[in-house]
C-alpha cells in the first residue's frame, strides 16, 4: 500500500467484538445437545471466522432446521453480550477516530440481528456508513462477496488496495484479500502463521493504528 487509505471494513466478532471465546461456548453447547461435541480447538482451527451456516452444516451435515439453529446461536450469543462490553474502549475510539476521516464499514459471517445491537450498546451505529451480514450474501467468508458489497456501498470499489480490511481468522484474511483488499490481522483467534497472507500482524486495534496509516499510508 503506497497511497492513504481511502476506507476501513472491520470484521465483527474476534476483531471489533472481543468474544471468539463467548462463540465458541454458545456454538459448543448446542452441539452438545446435537450430539456431536466440539472442543475449543476444534472451534479455532475448524470454524472460526465462517458464517453461521457454514459453521453449522461444517460440523453437523446439511440441516433442515439450519435457520432454527442459526437463531438458537444469536439468541444464545445476544444473551451473554447485550450490552456490548465485549467491545473495548479502545476499539470504540479507534472506530470513531477512523470514522472522522473515512469512511467505515463491517463485514461479517454474523447476522445482523446479531452485530446491529451491539453496535448500538457501544455507541457505534453512526460511525458506520454499511453493515455487510450474514443475511446480505449467498456466500460468506472466505468467499469475498461481502467485501465486494462493502466497496461498493462505500463508493470505493475503484481502488480495492487503497482500502484496509481488519480481521482476526484465516478465513476472513482470504475473503478480503480475495477481493484485493490490504488486510491486516488481529492477532488473538488464530496462530499467526494461519494470518500469514495478511499485510501485516497486530495486536489489536488502537487510535494509534489507524493514525499511522492514515499518515503513512503504508500498511
Amino acid at each position: 500500500m503506497t497511497a492513504s487509505p481511502t476506507a476501513f471494513i472491520f470484521d465483527f466478532n474476534g476483531t471489533l467484538s472481543d468474544d471468539e471465546r463467548i462463540m465458541y461456548e454458545v456454538i459448543a453447547e448446542l452441539f452438545a445437545e446435537l450430539g456431536r461435541p466440539l472442543t475449543e480447538p476444534e472451534y479455532r482451527e475448524q470454524l472460526a471466522g465462517l458464517s453461521d451456516e457454514a459453521i453449522i452444516e461444517t460440523w453437523m451435515g446439511p440441516r433442515d432446521d439450519l435457520a432454527e439453529l442459526v437463531a438458537r446461536r444469536v439468541d444464545g450469543y445476544r444473551a451473554r453480550v447485550g450490552d456490548g462490553s465485549t467491545i473495548s474502549p479502545d476499539v470504540r475510539a479507534a472506530v470513531r477516530y477512523a470514522a472522522g476521516r473515512v469512511p467505515i464499514a463491517v463485514v461479517s459471517g454474523a447476522s445482523a440481528a446479531e452485530i446491529l445491537p451491539m453496535l448500538a450498546a457501544a455507541d457505534l451505529t453512526d460511525q458506520f456508513t454499511a453493515v455487510v451480514s450474514s443475511d446480505d450474501v449467498a456466500d460468506g467468508k472466505p468467499h469475498p462477496e461481502g467485501y465486494l458489497q462493502a466497496i461498493e456501498l462505500l463508493g470505493v470499489a475503484r481502488e480495492p488496495a487503497r482500502v484496509v480490511a481488519f480481521e482476526d481468522t484465516e478465513a476472513g484474511v482470504a475473503s478480503a484479500t480475495a477481493a484485493g483488499l490490504t488486510t491486516i490481522a488481529v492477532a488473538g483467534t488464530h496462530p499467526a502463521e494461519r494470518l500469514a497472507a495478511a499485510t501485516r500482524i497486530v495486536p489489536g486495534l488502537t487510535v494509534g493504528l489507524i493514525a499511522e496509516l492514515l499518515a503513512y499510508g503504508d500498511a
